[in-house]
């Protein structure tokens, strides 16, 4: 039996991984539809990716961030990572879970993982945002406890109809 394991991305390795799986996102990404192929190369062109891509382990620091690698059997299979937008709300960002590991509820691990963190880190709220033509990561968001929303950031007007954003309000752990 296959076991999964989600922790919290810490050695060279394990960012190199979680790096390897950005990227395998951002290809997906560009294969879904026209339209997210031109959202993805407008806001993460390879300059800036790459830009974002060495500056993860500042962006999602702790202890108002964590970056989350996810392992199937030892290998790496899949990502996500938060980081706070203000002292009430953590943002969840680029989760991804390859395609040879879909189907197994990783994706919802790493986001009940991401949703307990906020909890813990004293968030009020978590939000994220989708593109429209992901079903399967917006049915996932609704399954747990995720509500629509407006945008919470600036976004281009242009790209409004093709994204999706969601917001899950946390309660507070117990003192």
């Amino acid at each position: 039996m296959s076991q999964t394991t989600i922790r919290p991305a810490s050695s060279p390795e394990d960012l190199s991984a979680v790096r390897q799986l950005c990227w395998d996102y951002r290809a997906f990404l560009l294969g879904v539809s026209e339209i997210d192929a031109q959202i993805t190369e407008t806001f993460y062109p390879v300059p800036i990716y790459t830009g974002l891509m060495d500056r993860l382990t500042d962006i999602h620091a702790r202890p108002q961030g964590i970056i989350l690698l996810a392992e199937r059997d030892g290998a790496p299979v899949g990502c996500a990572m938060s980081h706070a937008l203000d002292p009430a709300t953590s943002e969840i960002k680029r989760l991804y879970v390859g395609p040879q590991a879909r189907g197994h509820g990783i994706a919802r691990e790493l986001v009940n993982a991401l949703t307990d963190q906020a909890t813990a880190d004293g968030f009020d709220r978590v939000v994220l945002d989708t593109s429209v033509s992901l079903t399967a990561a917006r049915a996932l968001y609704s399954r747990l406890g995720f509500v629509a929303r407006g945008p919470y950031q600036d976004v281009p007007a242009s790209a409004l109809p093709h994204l999706l954003f969601f917001e899950k309000p946390l309660t507070s752990p117990p003192t």
